[in-house]
């Protein structure tokens, strides 16, 4: 307790303005709590429109000297920016075990996948190519360059407090855009920390802004319509992403969406069974389900369903449930009293039409927001949870017989961000996975998120992508010039 009061009293709590903290226009603040205790972390700095505007003013005049700044001087400050959030690994990871959850080792986990955005970008600045041609008919010539977007704007979730900033701020520094982020009012402290990274790093003030708010419309509506901000980044619900790209439409801003998904687990009756278990351990349990990409419906062959139910149950039900500052925790509390009872929710319906609860399934007292891990067998296709992202450590298992009904079951929703399916057939793995409709699909593989890969969805799931050489292209405008 000792070390955790000492650490929280190290924590930023003003805006990141100018490269300095500074408290909100109002003077107002709003507090963080533990979703493992339901204590209260500490209070921060609550943005407000004033607040969004003069970041955007500041953004909009260091836009141009960022941009001119040379590629390789951009990346020495990414760089150095990794360095010292590996450099700070024990101080981030106890942040996000503290505001979101998440045990410590998967805590520790994020500060290296995090961090990896950085590095990647880093070497990204200085590979940013154009083209020169001579035109096809032999009229002209054609040079085509790439020019940052110019100011952005990064709202960020709560599940990822570090990966799903520095995967949006890495390419858009890179690129040479000025950037604002509003993190999500649940998990601030991460974020805030990793403003003290770049100030210590020397990127100049006003390229990075941090403001944390509990007024999320009131904050990001005016810099939607403000002709200054030329780009919006969101990671979210549908819903929400619906929201923004209205607000986004009068300008006609770049965006790009990472939204939210229903992720099917295909399991073949061909498939090696140690391999799927502990792939459906992976797909469901990261971040204590809590994920975008995070199994939701599990597709099983039918002559091979049973026992893989079973097995999926003996595992989950050996997991360790706790405070994720304890050693040997493996599953955190939800982040939230609300999103608990959505779990709740989900899993009653399902019950209702006639699933069988194979293990958990009874949620757990307080103080703190757990649920235990869940399997459901028998999953009625009217459930609510097959069509419905549950965002928790519930598996809902149903059967299918043919190849074809298992293809025609993971597609039969609206999102496509990520798939995943277990064969051993080379032609089964070619067939299934070009005709699952989903942005990533993982092929004998339980986690498919990688710094070098392209993040993203399509169908309801999305517009964009992240990380991998398609990231920074999300933050260049391309730019053609006519030569004689």
């Amino acid at each position: 307790m000792t070390r955790i009061a000492d650490f929280l009293a190290t924590v930023p709590t003003g805006l990141w303005l100018g490269g300095t903290q500074v408290p909100a226009t109002s003077g107002g603040t709003f507090d963080v709590f533990n979703p493992a205790t339901e204590e209260k972390l500490i209070s921060v700095a609550d943005a407000s429109e004033a607040d969004g505007l003069l970041a955007l003013s500041q953004a909009a005049a260091a836009q141009a000297d960022w941009a001119a700044t040379a590629p390789r001087t951009r990346a020495e400050i990414i760089r150095r920016a990794w360095e010292l959030l590996i450099d700070r690994t024990d101080d981030f990871a106890l942040a996000m075990t503290l505001e979101m959850g998440k045990p410590l080792a998967e805590s520790t986990g994020e500060v290296t996948y995090g961090g990896e955005f950085l590095r990647w970008n880093a070497e990204e600045a200085v590979r940013i190519n154009g083209r020169y041609t001579a035109s096809p008919t032999g009229t002209g010539r054609i040079l085509v360059a790439r020019a940052p977007v110019g100011p952005c704007l990064a709202i960020t979730p709560w599940n990822f407090p570090l990966a799903m900033g520095t995967r949006k701020i890495g390419p858009a520094l890179a690129a040479g855009c000025t950037m604002i982020v509003k993190p999500a009012a649940e998990t601030p402290i991460t974020m805030q920390l990793l403003g003290q990274v770049f100030a210590d790093a020397g990127l100049p003030p006003g390229v990075l802004s941090i403001l944390p708010t509990t007024d999320a419309a009131g904050l990001t509506d005016p810099l939607l319509a403000d002709p200054r901000l030329r780009k919006l980044t969101f990671t979210g619900s549908t819903a929400v992403g619906r929201q923004l790209l209205a607000g986004a439409a009068p300008h006609v801003l770049r965006t790009s969406m990472e939204l939210g998904g229903n992720a099917p687990f295909l399991v073949f009756d061909d498939a090696d069974m140690d391999a799927a278990i502990d792939g459906a351990m992976a797909a469901k349990m990261r971040n204590i389900g809590e994920a975008c990409t995070a199994a939701n419906r599990f597709h099983v062959q039918n002559s091979v369903r049973e026992v893989f139910t079973q097995r999926l149950a003996d595992r989950m039900a050996e997991l360790t449930i706790g405070n994720g500052v304890d050693d040997g925790i493996q599953v955190g509390p939800l982040i939230s009293e609300k999103q608990r009872d959505k779990v709740i929710e989900l899993v009653a319906d399902a019950v209702d039409k006639g699933a069988t609860i194979v293990t958990g399934g009874t949620p757990i007292d307080g103080p703190g927001h757990f649920y235990p891990p869940t399997v459901l067998a028998d999953v009625s296709a009217d459930a609510r949870i097959l069509r419905e992202e549950v965002f928790g450590p519930v598996a809902a298992i149903v059967g299918f017989d043919t190849e074809a009904d298992g293809i025609a079951a993971a597609n039969d929703t609206e999102y496509g961000l990520a798939a995943f399916f277990y064969s051993r057939s080379l032609d089964r793995v070619m067939r299934v996975g070009e005709a699952l409709e989903s942005g990533m699909v993982g092929v004998n593989r339980g986690v498919v998120s990688d710094v070098g890969a392209p993040f993203g969805g399509v169908k309801e799931s999305g517009i964009g992508r992240e990380a991998g050489s398609e990231g920074i292209a999300e933050y260049l405008e391309t730019k053609y010039l006519a030569l004689p």
